[in-house]
Formats: structure tokens, sequence, C-alpha cells
């Protein structure tokens, strides 16, 4: 209403001598008019302490408050629940999988240390073979040379023997003729062989 007045105010024509107001007065008149008009309206209090207009904002904060309530629980708590969710579950997958490569590590753990364990064994056991074979093998080369040896040492008594055996049969033949010679250069007398001979081996004997 008081804009309506101060527009029809500025319309009318500056009449300055004549008393009539100039439109600079008349808008002063005017925000004066408007400025005094909304202190008596509000009674000159800040609005929001305003205890006229407490209702209107207690309904204006109800609604705020509820329609903040409605998003909260329509939009974030779901999606913060889904992600809360998700998380969870991808935590609990990791742990599983971590749980489960740890299972598996250990039992690579184990089987490899029944592995070194059995490698180990074996290994001792093949050794123990290996040196019972080489005591075996050197004790059939050992057997095998000192019966080889025994032959030898045989073949060569046996030898000896015999080269004994003719050496001595050489002997009794010279002595022989050694004797028959002498007598018969001693006394000139031919002696015959039997008797030479039986005489040797009466001496050999």
């Amino acid at each position: 209403m008081f804009v309506t007045e101060a527009l029809a105010e500025e319309a009318k024509p500056a009449a300055g001598a004549e008393g009539h107001a100039t439109p600079a007065a008349a808008g002063d008149a005017t925000h004066s008019e408007v400025g005094v008009a909304g202190e008596a309206e509000h009674g000159g209090t800040f609005p929001p302490f305003d205890s006229s207009t407490y209702a209107s904002q207690i309904l204006w904060l109800a609604l705020t408050f509820g329609f903040f309530y409605w998003f909260l629980k329509k939009v974030i708590l779901p999606r913060l629940g889904d992600i809360l969710s998700t998380r969870e579950s991808r935590i609990a997958k990791d742990l599983a999988e971590a749980e489960k490569m740890k299972l598996e590590a250990d039992a690579s753990v184990a089987a490899y240390e029944q592995e070194l364990a059995s490698a180990k064994a074996k290994s001792a056991d093949i050794a123990t073979k290996a040196a019972n074979a080489a005591k075996e093998e050197a004790a059939v080369k050992r057997k095998s040379a000192e019966g080889l040896l025994d032959k030898k040492l045989a073949e060569a008594e046996g030898k000896i023997a015999d080269i004994k055996a003719r050496g001595m049969k050489d002997v009794g033949r010279i002595a022989e003729d050694t004797a028959t010679a002498i007598i018969k250069q001693l006394t000139g007398v031919s002696v015959s062989g039997s008797d030479i001979a039986s005489a040797v081996k009466s001496v050999k004997g």
C-alpha cells in the first residue's frame, strides 16, 4: 500500500514553490513511512525473537526436521548400511581367503618337511646300503685275491718242489758219475753203476 502511494507521488509533477513535495522528498517520506510501518508491524524486535512468529517457526522447524529425518532414513542411512555391509562382507571374504591361504601354506610347509625328512631317510638308507655293498665287494675282492695268492703260492711251491726233485735227481746222477770216475782213477777198477747208485742212495739216506 505504501509502495503504491510512493509511486503515485513520484508520478505527480514537482511543484516546489507551491508547497508540493519534490520526488526526493516524496521518496524520503515513503521510506520513512515504510520503516515506521515495518517497525510498527514487528513491534521493533528481531523477527526470530518475535513471540508472534513462534508458531510458524516451530512449524517450519518441525517440517525441516521431519524432512531431514526422512531423507536420512530413506537415502543416507540405507546407502551407509549398504556400504558398511559391502565392506564387512569384503573384509570377511578377505579374512577367509587369508585363512585359507595360511592353511594351504601350512600344509605346503608340512608336506615339504615330510618330503625333506623322507629324502634324508632315503639318502641315509642309500648311503648305508652303498657302504655295506662296498664292504661286501671289498671282502669278495679280498677273498678272491687271497685265493689267487694261495693258488700262486701253491703253484710256486709245486714248481720249487719239482725243481728241487729234478736238482736232487741230477745231483745223484752226478754223484754216481763222480764216484765211478774217482774209484776208477784210484783203483783202476771199473765199478758197476748199480753198486755206485746203491752207495749214493745209502749216503743220501
